[in-house]
């Protein structure tokens, strides 16, 4: 390492720069700055200690992540966790130069956030979630790979709810020589997190009450929801003036100071007047750390030198959200609560256009979380002088979420995610009013609800319905956070997930013909796209294309060609479904629908149509006859992960539960019950006649049944089977076998569930008179959108009374088997 004229610091090859101010004020959470330049691989690397000079990444056994910008000779953007690569991407605007550029890395439990220019928090670019988040990362070392890095203007940054505030702090601050470095690390360091309440300590901004101290008669302006949350004051709504004669300026600064920030010094001859001042006012976390620290004065008086200051500190349980209103204050939440549903002391109306009033709140609390309102308040707009807001275009349910997040600091999980909307509308309110924390919670959430696999903790059942909200609008929350900069993880993670359920997305809803261009296309060239069949994807370009109004496949707009011409059909997208065309598999459709194709009208309009499937007839005619059509995607397979296990007949060895006794076509049949490769529940207790390896035992049972039970008020009786943990099923058929007995069933459902407490119908059957005879098989198929969802659990329940009088809730079958396409 070596300084250049002391104005920014050079990292030689396979050398690491690590300086023990270089570190987060939280572990796992904060935000780098800095300027730099070369050739390529700017790297960063975050860990939980301090690396040598001679430390590298590629030999560091440690947890740790590493960032490099210009990897790959300056081609692309790499993120590693503990020296395993978890992202590889073309370089999405971030660029290496022989010029210094600035560029800002944040770390947020995970959430890995990268963007360029000065101002962190702007201009992001990208984003990574790790599933499995370090939340020790602290140090930050500045290194490089095989060419020397230049670094300058570095400065690191906590993790805030006003990120505004931060910008001053990179207008300077070069990086100079070694002990300037860290002078000047140290003493930014300690002024980084300025915004929050001790910003409107003592200030006249947005007071609404003053103090009147001492025999000068000082005034000290100070908040009514703040002090009133803090303690017991006598206050009246009309009332504004407290008069304090018998108390010095020096107490009362001190006494609003730990109010406001939750900390202060104070000669410890200042105790008693404090710990009075507090009494008074019933702060009582402030009475009681003045009197401990009294007592251990008077202990130990050696505890105490002589001129130094006491400190105060309200103790904080809530390490992430120390910085963060209320946490970390003084401030009782109960009666925060209570000025929120009562509006006391509330000094702004809030009004929604077509709603009315829909709040009285306390335009202190709402400045303390977001710049606009700070803004409105302060700026001299209209809203400075008025006790009056209308808002237009906003949800009322959504704003009433976000200001009781303002009021408590925390996220309302149950009634957010219960009523499904609500969360994705409070994400982009809290985006529009720069309520970061609160975009940072929604945004977490939304994307543990897109993840593949997630499953609601604790089974809450409002989590698993926002899931499938959220798998429903998918395509809709797509729509709307290709616009915004802030969503793109948000952006990636919904492309993936449409592609991964890309028939259910393309056949339950036509909201996916509304994409732009791009985001479709990524979709379709997604490396996870996943379909039953290359047919849906040719649907999908074709109806996409169409800005079709209805669901339809390639047949009807093979009819429509015939009267228009391609122009007409697909008017501005026909360049689009040109290039789009040939990322269809043609070469893996069925012979016979590429003879059909062949035929068609679309094929003779279509010259690049006409070409992809000639190319394909000639594939499976004759072969491969180049050796790079090898290598070629549209002659391999996608790497879909589901098996079609097709139903054929009753009782056939092609189902679901037979496949899952081989061990997934690994040896000979085993009853998977048994070999614990499949669970079977009964809504009754397990017994001679209720033995859940029956099911799935292939073999005729004279008397099977589940036995009834109360659910919801309701009779009835059900077998639920799970197929396990690492496996799903799009059910598109189903088996039934009634026992030996004639208590047919008449009523009931297929169900599918990914938890397995909330279900959905797969098939409903009503006055069903299939079954008519003991021992008979029946089946039936599964249709429509639902047929594409895939579940890990599976039920028959019973929903009516079988024909048997005696006991008409006895679910009687003795064989259950599920087809569809497995995984």
């Amino acid at each position: 390492m070596e300084m250049k004229e002391k104005k920014f610091l050079t990292v030689a090859p396979f050398e690491c720069a690590w300086r023990k101010d270089l570190k987060f004020r939280e572990a796992g959470r904060g935000c780098v700055a800095f300027e730099a330049f070369a050739h390529n691989d700017v790297t960063l690397v975050f860990r939980e200690n301090v690396g040598s000079q001679h430390y590298h990444y590629k030999r560091d056994n440690s947890p740790h992540y590493t960032v490099i910008i210009g990897s790959h000779r300056n081609k692309r953007l790499k993120i590693e966790v503990d020296g395993k690569t978890v992202v590889d991407v073309a370089g999405v605007g971030l660029c290496c130069s022989s010029e210094f550029k600035s560029y800002w890395i944040s770390i947020c439990d995970g959430l890995i956030s990268i963007g360029k220019g000065r101002y962190p928090f702007q201009n992001l670019v990208f984003q990574w979630l790790d599933s499995n988040p370090n939340c020790s990362v602290r140090y930050i070392g500045l290194s490089s790979w095989d060419k020397h890095v230049g670094y300058r203007n570095v400065n690191v940054l906590p993790i805030t709810h006003n990120h505004i505030s931060l910008w001053e702090h990179v207008e300077s601050g070069e990086l100079e020589g070694e002990e300037d470095v860290e002078d000047d690390l140290k003493s930014e360091c300690m002024d980084y997190e300025k915004w929050g309440l001790e910003n409107f300590l003592e200030s006249w901004e947005l007071s609404d009450m003053v103090f009147i101290v001492g025999t000068e008669e000082r005034t000290v302006p100070a908040h009514k929801a703040i002090l009133v949350a803090s303690g017991n004051f006598p206050f009246s709504l009309s009332e504004d003036i407290v008069q304090l004669p018998a108390v010095t300026y020096p107490d009362l600064h001190a006494f609003l100071q730990y109010v406001y920030t939750g900390q202060t010094k104070i000669p410890e001859s200042q105790l008693g007047s404090l710990r009075a001042l507090g009494l008074q006012f019933e702060v009582m976390p402030l009475v009681k750390q003045c009197e401990e620290t009294m007592e251990r004065f008077k202990l130990n008086k050696k505890l105490f030198d002589s001129g130094k200051n006491v400190e105060l500190s309200y103790p904080s349980t809530r390490t992430h959200y120390c910085a963060t209103f209320p946490f970390g204050l003084p401030v009782n939440k109960q009666k925060l609560k209570q000025l929120h549903l009562t509006g006391k002391y509330s000094d702004v109306n809030i009004y929604i256009e077509g709603h009315d009033l829909v709040s009285q709140a306390h335009k202190v609390i709402l400045s303390l979380w977001s710049v606009p309102f700070t803004k409105m308040f302060t700026n001299g707009m209209s809203e400075t002088m008025s006790s009056e807001v209308l808002l237009r275009e906003v949800s009322p349910e959504a704003f009433k979420a976000m200001l009781k997040f303002m009021y408590n600091g925390e996220l309302d999980m149950e009634v957010t995610m219960g009523a499904g909307a609500l969360l994705l509308q409070l994400f982009f309110l809290a985006d529009q009013f720069g309520v970061t924390l609160l975009h940072q919670e929604c945004c977490k959430t939304l994307l543990e609800c897109l993840t593949e696999g997630w499953s609601s903790p604790s089974g809450r059942r409002s989590y698993t319905e926002f899931f499938y909200y959220a798998q429903d609008s998918v395509c809709s929350i797509l729509q709307v956070v290709t616009s915004i900069p802030s969503c793109k993880l948000i952006e990636e993670t919904c492309e993936r997930k449409v592609a991964m359920h890309f028939d259910y997305c393309t056949t339950a809803s036509i909201d996916f013909v509304l994409l732009d261009e791009r985001t479709f296309s990524n979709i379709i060239q997604h490396p996870d796209l996943t379909v039953t069949s290359e047919e849906k994807v040719l649907n999908a370009i074709l109806m996409w294309g169409m800005k079709a109004k209805d669901l339809y496949g390639w047949e009807v707009v093979d009819e429509l060609i015939i009267n228009s011409v391609p122009e007409h059909l697909f008017g501005e997208r026909l360049q689009s479904v040109h290039d789009l065309l040939p990322f269809v598999r043609f070469p893996l459709l069925p012979y016979a629908l590429l003879k059909k194709l062949e035929k068609s009208s679309i094929n003779r309009h279509i010259e690049n149509f006409d070409n992809l499937v000639k190319e394909a007839i000639n594939y499976v005619e004759i072969g491969l006859t180049r050796l790079e059509n090898d290598q070629n995607v549209r002659f391999q397979h996608r790497r879909s992960s589901y098996k079609e296990l097709q139903y054929i007949c009753d009782g056939d060895s092609n189902g679901v539960l037979y496949f899952a006794g081989t061990s997934y076509g690994e040896h000979q049949w085993v009853n998977p019950v048994l070999s614990k490769r499949i669970t079977i529940r009964a809504s009754s207790p397990p017994s001679r006649y209720t033995d859940p390896k029956v099911l799935v035992s292939r073999t005729y049972q004279g008397t099977s049944f589940a036995g009834p039970r109360i659910e919801d008020g309701h009779n009835c009786a059900w077998w639920a089977v799970d197929i396990g943990q690492e496996h799903q099923l799009m059910c598109n058929y189903y088996t039934l076998r009634q026992d030996g007995s004639r208590a047919f069933m008449r009523s009931w459902n297929l169900q599918g569930s990914l938890d397995g407490k909330s279900w959905t119908n797969l098939r409903v059957h009503e006055n069903d008179r299939t079954v008519c005879k003991p021992g008979q098989f029946s089946s039936w198929p599964i249709v429509g959108p639902n047929a594409l969802l895939p579940f890990r659990f599976f039920r028959v329940i019973l929903t009516g009374p079988t024909t048997d009088a005696s006991n008409p809730w006895n679910f009687c079958i003795c064989v259950l088997e599920l087809y569809g396409y497995f995984h």
